[in-house]
């Protein structure tokens, strides 16, 4: 298939584009890992440059000063943002791509100035290794999108791309004149998945149209090879985009070679269903709770990455996956008369119902006059996106081993009150509520700035981020107190400000040294003004620590948690058992327990929706301790064969007849093995569960979560043969009784012969 306008490709088939159409300006901000939206260290709140490293197109005053962390291999890390406009809603469609690279090259920089576009500009002619400028493609790449024709089977409208000084893969309907951002190029930012390699890795793809990501796995660049037009190293000429055209260029004597480029070799990326959000809102989600996906970091080793979140929004104007080149004009050739009840496109376009700038549309058939709409077709397939300050992927520390978890406690927001940050965020914890097992681990670590604006609100030394965790002292009234959390103590209290006395193992079990480095920011930290941490660093860790002791904790940091507009509170929920939370739509999925001793498995289309399940896995003896606090036992069977499996929502959460599937480990040897399912809230009722059995995993098909566990089932077989001779019994009576009534003469017989018998066993004649 030729990319050249000799044949104009269906574009959903082409390239997979996420068409959108905006009609107002719309905004994404990553918020953890921290995103820069292009911001480097300045002291203003709007960005110094929006070219710094990629194109945006967010609002200038979006993104943080610095946010450079490691995360460990195959730890947990919520990635968190907020977009302004709808996701998984009527109004608007919505996709949102995650993706990371790492590289040697990619860097920060030191300066807000954009990557100078010629070599001779950089030092040593060298503008891949001038760290002085921030860096995520390389030179190259930039070079190869520069010279490269454009896809020409792509619609742009009625944006004009026929210059010759247009026809490059750095001009698109979004950005005609080929404005440059950094190495970014302008085609591979507007289009996914993109058909030339890319240093780019998919993490996942959130669509509102879930069929979709059929499509989006199968043509990943992790998964599927690019291929590109290579030629001689002195050629200067444009570089074709296809086959035929790149082996017919040859440059001093050497033809071109349309090259294969391998795929990055990695599993397709997640693809399921996008999580609501409302209009014209920077904010949270259902239930308050933030935009996140939660990611497990890859096991690779790597001192410099970087994330981009991409963003797109569109409505139903027009078909944009089945809209090519042949519809552009000016205006346009898009069929605008079915869509919207006109008789012909002469009488639709009369009216003013024409795909072109700022349209008036006369609404009544008698009026003179009419409403203009404002509509950019540059902005028909808007992107939006952010990229994070770099971060490293480390190998886990020795003692910690593969099948541990490791949980990320980060913090994100800056110095300032609402309307000062906006639309970055004020501090807040990520997680704001982390739930774990024992004996996993916690990693903390944040980093602040000392160049925020210095008219900013907040404590300490104006312009400085700080961030420290002490624990909440218990409620000081009677009022409101909450539920208790998970099982084990309760330490502090979100309605209260003072921290609780610090002695041994109050926090998470951390000994006394922990604590400290928590409150002080700083090992051995000696002298200086530390009552606001002003002269503590703007960077803490604490290399994970393993946490054995239960119960749910609330903590706070001292210097952010200004009564008046803050509140930089969070809680760490610790149970003796594992936790985990899975996204799955109707794409389906699968969720394993750490432990390996449960798994559920969601096949395509088994759920309607997007699902949030949560699953837990109770030892035998705290199932026990659970029923008992419900007051209730289970008689049933002879013994646990299992542990115990927890999945909600409890509820039936899968599509008309639809089930999905669980695996439950099994004692080995076991026989005579029943699954029973019951609801966690009572355990009023446990209902038989048909299941089969394969070794030492119980399989079985379920349409609702609930409470799950196998019992071993040997005095049933007593149970039944007691059953069947109560059975024969009452069989045997009732024949005798009928024989008798039909022969009353033998009945006589009997008594007399009963009185014979009588007789004989008395002790006295």
């Amino acid at each position: 298939m030729k990319l050249n306008g000799k044949m104009l490709p269906l574009l959903h088939i082409l390239s997979g584009i996420i068409f959108i159409i905006s009609i107002v300006e719309a905004d994404i901000y990553l918020h953890n890992v921290r995103g820069s939206n292009n911001r480097l260290d300045e002291a203003t709140r709007p960005r110094t440059n929006a070219k710094r490293m990629f194109d945006s197109q967010n609002n200038a005053r979006g993104g943080y000063n610095v946010g450079s962390l490691f995360y460990y291999q195959g730890s947990l890390l919520p990635i968190e943002w907020t977009n302004q406009h709808s996701c998984h809603d009527a109004n608007s469609h919505c996709e949102i791509i995650l993706q990371y690279m790492c590289g040697d090259t990619v860097r920060d920089g030191a300066t807000t100035k954009t990557i100078p576009e010629m070599n001779a500009q950089c030092l040593n002619n060298d503008c891949n290794s001038d760290r002085t400028y921030g860096m995520h493609e390389d030179y190259n790449y930039y070079n190869n999108c520069k010279r490269r024709q454009r896809n020409k089977g792509l619609f742009v409208a009625d944006q004009n791309l026929n210059n010759r000084n247009r026809q490059f893969a750095r001009n698109t309907r979004q950005n005609p004149g080929g404005t440059r951002y950094g190495y970014e190029c302008p085609e591979e930012r507007d289009y996914y998945p993109y058909w030339h390699p890319t240093p780019w890795k998919d993490i996942a793809v959130m669509t509102n149209d879930a069929q979709r990501c059929l499509y989006y796995r199968a043509q990943s660049e992790n998964v599927k090879s690019r291929w590109a037009c290579v030629l001689h190293n002195d050629s200067t000429s444009a570089i074709p985009n296809n086959k035929d055209d790149c082996e017919q260029l040859e440059t001093n004597g050497v033809k071109g070679q349309w090259k294969e480029f391998p795929s990055h070799g990695l599993p397709p990326p997640d693809c399921r269903e996008t999580d609501f959000s409302r209009d014209n809102h920077l904010g949270n989600g259902i239930g308050g709770h933030p935009l996140l996906y939660n990611w497990t970091v890859p096991y690779i080793s790597h001192e410099k990455c970087a994330m981009r979140i991409r963003y797109n929004v569109s409505t139903n104007d027009y078909d944009g996956w089945n809209t090519n080149s042949s519809q552009n004009g000016n205006p346009t050739k898009i069929n605008m008369a079915d869509k919207y009840g006109f008789s012909t496109e002469e009488a639709a376009g009369t009216r003013g119902y024409k795909f072109k700038n700022n349209p008036e549309v006369v609404l009544f058939d008698d009026a003179d006059f009419g409403l203009q709409l404002a509509i950019n077709t540059a902005e028909y397939g808007r992107v939006f996106q952010d990229r994070s300050h770099t971060f490293a992927i480390r190998p886990r520390p020795d003692h910690i081993d593969s099948t541990s978890t490791i949980h990320n406690l980060n913090v994100r927001g800056k110095r300032g009150n609402i309307v000062q940050v906006y639309p970055s965020v004020e501090y807040d914890f990520v997680p704001n509520t982390l739930e774990m097992g024992t004996g996993e681990y916690v990693h903390f670590q944040w980093t602040g700035s000392n160049t925020n604006n210095r008219g900013n609100d907040g404590n300490g030394l104006a312009g400085t981020d700080r961030n420290n965790i002490v624990l909440l002292s218990s409620k000081k009234y009677p009022e409101g107190s909450g539920a208790s959390f998970g099982p084990g103590v309760k330490r502090g209290h979100f309605g209260v400000n003072y921290p609780e006395h610090v002695t041994n193992d109050t926090f998470l079990g951390l000994g006394k040294d922990d604590v400290e480095k928590l409150a002080l920011l700083s090992t051995g930290q000696f002298g200086g003004e530390m009552s606001q941490l002003d002269d503590a660093g703007t960077y803490f860790n604490l290399d994970p620590r393993q946490i054995t002791q239960l119960g749910t904790y609330h903590f706070m940091s001292t210097r952010n948690n200004d009564f008046s507009n803050r509140d930089q509170k969070a809680r760490i929920m610790v149970y003796p058992y594992p936790v985990r939370y899975e996204a799955i739509g109707y794409m389906g999925g699968s969720v394993t327990l750490p432990s390996g001793n449960a798994k559920v498995e969601v096949s395509q289309g088994a759920f309607d929706g997007l699902q949030k399940l949560r699953l837990e896995e109770w030892s035998r003896e705290e199932g026990d301790r659970q029923m008992q606090a419900a007051h209730q036992t289970m008689n049933l069977g002879s013994d646990y064969v299992s542990n115990f499996l927890v999945v909600y929502p409890q509820n039936q959460i899968t599509t008309d007849d639809n089930t999905f599937t669980i695996e439950l480990k099994v004692d080995s040897g076991s026989s005579d093995i029943v699954v029973y399912r019951s609801n966690a809230d009572n355990f009023a009722t446990w209902t038989r569960v048909d299941a089969s059995i394969d070794g030492n995993m119980a399989k079985f098909q379920s349409q609702r979560g609930g409470v799950f566990v196998a019992r071993s089932s040997s005095n049933i077989g007593m149970v039944v043969g007691i059953v069947i001779a109560c059975i024969v019994i009452v069989i045997i009576v009732i024949g005798t009784l009928v024989y008798f009534k039909l022969h009353p003469k033998k009945w006589q017989s009997v008594k007399n012969n009963a009185k014979y018998i009588q007789r004989s066993t008395q002790s006295k004649v």
